[in-house]
């Protein structure tokens, strides 16, 4: 309802009222006279007005009193909506000076018609309940209801009894009165509040509506501590804790924390039927206030929903609050009102001032016109028409970005198994209900305490007399002690420990176990530790996240010319529809909140990224591995394997037929390598034995005694890391454990890149064959032939698939996600639209499955399709499936075309095998760039030539993709020499007529265009993302620290840094294919998910563990009806019988019954429920 003025605004336009300020301003202040001279005036009949070249006012005129803190009366908003209702030919405004509102008597406060006044800190709000009941002005605001404001109770029940959503929340009041309302029970990862219990993360919220220290605290299993949030102080507005603990004094209320992707909106209204909405950075994510190149905290408007526009009503009546401000949270698909402010006003917006002082004064007209006789009537005009946006050119634009990406680099995966009888373990085991399943997992930091304390224990025992009863082995008691011990404090993601029953004892003894088995029921404890995300790893994701930003178009206002923006500025205006899934592993978790912290420009801690942005999705193996439970295809593939690599001779023809029927060259080259399997693994042994002994003696030298080694591990776990696979990978026979291989590299890789400082020798040959090795083995317990591949690969994909279908389904069919407000996106060529962002965080198993699918599923024809047998050549030739291995699928959508046509939408595959490993230089497989779908580079994709130098590191060698896209060079590869990158903004936002898009060669937001050059040059195929790239954080590190970071990964220098000991590069995506129809991708989908439930009964078994359903009838044809059938509206249907599971991961991941997350589509099947977990 905004009305443009009408009669309401004064013939000539110019204001017809006078300010009254305190009497001490002079005419500096544009003449605004004190209160005492505009009643002067008044009573005169405003005779001197008369020689004024507008016509003379009537007797009368309607006043409007401003009455609050002059901070408030004088402050920006105030004083531009003022000035616009004063355009009102009959309203006159008065400010009450802040001395007379303090000092004075009520009876001497100026007179009014209306009164505008609101509490702030220091306002007497009792005097001005007593002026208005002794004058009894019109009040815009109510003022008794300001009592409730202040007390976040009253506001919770009011909001309540009006039925307007809310957070689940519970009142802690510390009052010696009410004892019944003070009972607090803290756990370790929730509180119980008067019987309400609330896991972590939850917030806690001060009952005084002024007190703004509001806090939230994390589950352990996302690193513990919490967020504390308080009133902006500079550029901050929250910082993290350690602080696990609730407080103590104080009354406090307790809600569950709602998930809403970074995001919060704020809601101003106008009377019931007008309301602004605005977006800006949730203070819980980081705590950093987003500001523009003026300083002020960067908002975008935003389009509310008719349901919200309902709560923006239900509140302003509700709380009798004519100009009022509450926060919205948009999560699960829903909005709730968290807090409710009171009298507030957009900052910075003309067009909410034009707005505000309209819709006030058109109400104080209607209101007071008809008892001054003033004649009015309202003016009466059409709703504000939505732009209509129009396309032209041969534009696409981009709708669904999907991508599977691999953790990053991690320290190695370690397990120790032992098995122990004594009856303090039982007890543990009994303790966490272990006999329902025969299985326990401990991964608590107090469920691994009481595991320390017996180690501890049964050690002290032992230490005292050594023939007591305590079979278990005092050695690995040791280690388990250690490790336990390792870090200092416990954290739940980087240790676990299994205890699984075994009624007659351990079968038989491995190569660890010397004596016979004992008789009587036992239970094996497995402890797994290791592989947690290092430093590295982090850097690594964060700076794929900051790159994977230049996908996306546009980038405009205070982000224009400044690469990877436009995304930002599509986050923060809710037109980016952005979900991030990781599956429950510690490393995965931590590489997604890392990505999600480089991609929206966040700073400081994961752990409240993580709660905030990451969706665990281990709740039906979408990308989780039961590595446990293997199917029977494995199973006989790694029998295969171990035989063929158990032969004590050269490779001959006949195997490499066995073991490479594919033909791929990576394997080829391996074997070559090898020649002898059985030798080289001889030589490999040789080497281990070679790096144990150099590692003991370093340990005999005192002078390494406190060595620290990378990510806080010392020389005592470094030997035994290495002893274990000593004495694992060659049994008493002397026949090799061919599946140690991987462990063998995964450890040798992790030494010669972040422990080289200590010079061992013969590492790197050890490197060398272990890697020739871990090509064979690795890639091959995926399926040697092409159907075990497929095989494989539905088993562990299958869900992950009919995900990525459901994804690109969707994008098609507009749903009420959040929409920014279209008057406010001049330029945006389709502002209601908005682009799909899906990243799926998982393990190794699930990429290379993936790209199984891709590879072997039927996809295209190699022969037909030249530019698919080059991206299969490509892929063949890529030995390794590195950390940050990413699989990038896009949608864009032809607005030419017809909407029915198979042109209309088109889909892209990307790949890139992740990061360099130590010598990759030289044997760098090469493939052909990036390329977006387009004309032009149709001739020029066969030219390899121009691409020779894609792979390398300087960034000067980007000219290539240039010339292939040929749009002017990404200012982000100018930047990387400067070593800084400085904001190029070409606009100001100054004044109202402020252009959102600069008219420079970038494209418009949203659109791809025949090349996407200038955006994608960080990402693709241009030049490597390494630690020199635009990392400024890990910059000012290294200036603290006064070592240079290495460039080449493979150089190592002097002792590297915690953090960047060796940052390797990141391979660019390579584009596998540029022109496939979004049909052809959904029937290739279909296909391979249909297949896999008929042909497959017996992967569907093992599929049926993971999912806890039935297998009939899992993912045939009629689960999942062809897209047109979903609802627009993506309202999930939940199946009756399941509620929604409480999973194992982290409690962050309270996720979505809501939008865009799988629910089952078919009501009538419950067994399939892929409803994400809380």
């Amino acid at each position: 309802m905004s009305e443009t003025g009408g009669e309401g605004w004064g013939q000539s336009g110019n204001p017809t009222s006078v300010f009254a300020y305190e009497s001490h301003q002079g005419p500096e202040e544009g003449g605004m006279k004190n209160e005492g001279e505009v009643r002067k005036g008044e009573e005169e009949g405003q005779g001197k007005e008369d020689d004024e070249d507008y016509d003379s006012p009537p007797e009368r005129q309607i006043v409007v009193g401003i009455c609050s803190m002059m901070k408030k009366s004088k402050s920006k908003p105030m004083t531009q909506i003022m000035e616009r209702l004063c355009k009102f030919e009959y309203i006159t405004v008065v400010i009450f000076p802040e001395e007379v509102i303090l000092n004075e008597p009520v009876d001497k406060w100026p007179l009014c018609d209306c009164l505008v006044s609101f509490h702030s800190k220091g306002f007497p709000l009792d005097k001005a309940v007593e002026y208005a009941n002794l004058r009894n002005p019109l009040l815009i605001n109510d003022l008794n209801m300001q009592y409730y404001i202040q007390d976040r109770r009253e506001v919770y029940r009011i909001l309540q009894e009006e039925g307007i959503d809310l957070p689940r929340y519970a009142v802690l009041t510390r009052d010696p009165d009410r004892p019944e309302e003070c009972n607090l029970v803290e756990g370790e990862d929730h509180v119980e509040v008067n019987g309400e219990v609330f896991p972590k993360p939850f917030v806690e919220k001060p009952v005084c509506a002024e007190d703004h220290n509001v806090y939230i605290y994390y589950p352990t299993s996302a690193g513990g501590g919490s967020q504390r949030l308080f009133r902006k102080i500079g550029s901050r507005s929250s910082v993290y804790s350690p602080e696990s603990c609730v407080r103590k004094t104080g009354s406090y209320i307790y809600e569950e924390f709602m998930p809403t992707d970074g995001t919060d909106v704020k809601v101003y209204t106008v009377g019931p039927d007008y309301a602004h909405a605005e977006a800006r950075k949730s203070p819980a994510l980081d705590g950093k206030v987003e500001r523009d190149s003026e300083g002020k905290e960067i908002r975008y408007p935003v389009m509310l929903t008719a349901m919200e526009k309902l709560v923006a009503r239900k509140v302003c009546l509700a709380f009798k609050q004519t100009v009022c401000g509450f926060d919205l949270l948009r999560a699960n698909g829903h909005s709730f009102v968290c807090d409710v402010n009171g009298f507030s006003f957009v900052k910075n917006s003309m067009k909410y001032y034009d707005d505000c002082a309209k819709v006030l004064g058109n109400m104080v007209m209607r209101e007071l016109a008809p008892q001054f006789h003033i004649p009015w009537s309202i003016p009466m005009e059409a709703e504000d028409i939505p732009i209509v946006p129009t396309t032209s050119g041969t534009m696409m634009e981009l709708r669904c970005v999907i991508a599977i990406i691999r953790h990053g680099d991690r320290t190695p995966k370690q397990k120790m198994k032992m098995e122990v009888r004594h009856p303090l373990f039982f007890e543990l085991f009994e303790k966490y209900g272990g006999y329902k399943s025969g299985k326990l997992k401990l991964k608590k930091p107090k469920q691994l305490q009481e595991v320390l304390d017996i180690a501890r224990l049964l050690l002290a025992e032992l230490g005292q007399h050594t023939d007591c009863e305590i079979e278990e082995k005092k050695g690995k008691l040791e280690q388990l002690k250690t490790v336990l011990e390792m870090y200092g404090h416990f954290s739940g993601i980087n240790r676990k420990v299994q205890l699984t029953y075994l009624p007659n004892g351990q079968p038989k003894a491995s190569s660890e176990e010397e004596e016979g088995p004992k008789e009587g029921p036992s239970l094996l404890l497995v402890l797994k530790w290791g592989g947690e995300l290092t430093p590295a790893g982090r850097v690594q994701a964060e700076e794929l996240g900051r790159a994977f930003r230049c996908m996306y178009p546009g980038g405009q206002g205070d982000y224009a010319g400044f690469p990877g923006c436009g995304l930002l500025r599509l986050h923060s205006t809710y037109r980016h529809d952005l979900k991030i899934y990781a599956s429950d592993e510690g490393r995965v978790q931590m590489t997604a909140a890392a990505f999600a912290k480089g991609l929206l420009a966040l700073e400081g801690e994961l752990t409240p990224i993580l709660v905030q942005m990451v969706k665990s999705a281990n709740m039906n193996g979408m990308l989780d591995s039961d590595s446990e439970s293997l199917t029977d295809c494995q199973q006989r593939v790694k029998a295969r394997l171990h035989e063929i690599m158990q032969k004590d001779q050269d490779f001959t023809e006949a195997d490499y037929q066995k073991l490479a029927p594919t033909g791929s060259p990576s394997l080829v080259n391996s074997m070559k390598i090898i020649g002898n399997p059985v030798r080289t693994c001889d030589q490999v042994y040789a080497l281990i034995q070679r790096l144990t002994s150099q590692i003991r003696k370093r340990l005999e030298d005192p002078k390494s005694a406190d060595l620290q080694l990378y990510h806080s591990e010392t020389l005592e776990l470094m030997l035994q890391r290495w002893s274990k696979l000593e004495r694992d990978f060659r049994n008493k026979s002397g026949r090799y454990d061919i599946s140690k291989i991987p462990d063998i590299y995964d450890c040798v890789k992790y030494d010669t890149q972040h422990n080289a400082t200590l010079g061992l020798e013969d590492t790197l040959e050890l490197f060398r064959l272990s890697r020739a090795l871990a090509d064979i083995v690795i890639p091959q317990e995926y399926g040697i032939n092409k159907p075990e591949k497929m095989d494989i690969a539905q088993a562990y994909c299958l869900p992950l698939m009919k995900k990525i279908q459901l994804d690109l389904q969707r994008t098609h069919e507009d749903e009420a996600v959040n929409k920014l407000h279209p008057l406010y996106s001049r330029g945006v060529m389709s502002p209601g639209r908005h682009v799909r962002t899906r990243l799926y965080f998982t393990s190794e198993s699930h990429v290379h499955s993936l790209l199984s699918i891709f590879r072997y599923g039927g996809l295209l024809d190699e022969v037909k399709d030249q530019q698919w047998k080059q991206a299969m050549d490509y892929l063949s030739a890529v030995s390794e499936l590195n950390y940050m291995t990413q699989i990038v699928i896009m949608l864009y959508e032809d607005n030419n075309k017809d909407p029915g046509s198979e042109e209309r939408f088109h889909v892209e595959l990307h790949f890139s095998p992740g990061v360099k490993s130590c010598e990759d230089e030289e044997n760098v497989p090469l493939g052909f760039g990036f390329r977006p779908a387009s004309a032009e580079n149709q001739e020029k994709q066969t030219n390899q030539g121009s691409l020779e130098d894609l792979s390398q590191d300087e960034p000067d060698r980007a000219l290539p993709l240039s010339e292939l896209i040929s749009i002017r060079r990404s200012p982000m590869i100018r930047n990387r020499k400067t070593g800084s990158m400085e904001v190029l903004s070409e606009t100001s936002s100054k004044g109202a007529s402020y252009r959102l898009f600069p008219s420079c060669s970038r494209q418009s937001p949203e659109i791809k265009p025949t090349g996407l050059g200038s955006l994608c040059s960080g990402l693709f195929s241009a030049s490597v993302l390494g630690v020199s790239s635009s990392a400024p954080n890990l910059r000012d590190y290294v200036r603290t620290h006064h070592r240079k970071p290495p460039l080449s990964p493979g150089l190592p220098f002097g002792d590297g840094f915690e953090g960047c000991s060796m940052v390797p590069s990141i391979y660019p995506l390579e584009t596998l294919h540029n022109s496939l129809s979004l049909k052809q991708v959904d029937e290739f989908l279909n296909a391979v998910c249909e297949d896999s439930s008929d042909a497959h009964a017996k992967t569907m078994k093992a599929l049926s563990v993971l999912f806890d359903t039935s297998s009939q009838g899992y993912g045939q044809a009629h689960t999942y009806p062809p897209p047109k059938a979903l609802s627009s509206s993506e309202t999930p249907v939940r199946p009756p019988t399941h509620p929604l599971c409480l999973s194992s991961g982290p409690p962050s991941t309270v996720s979505s019954a809501g939008p865009s997350s799988p629910t089952s589509v078919n009501p009538s099947n419950p067994a399939i429920h892929f409803s994400f977990s809380e």
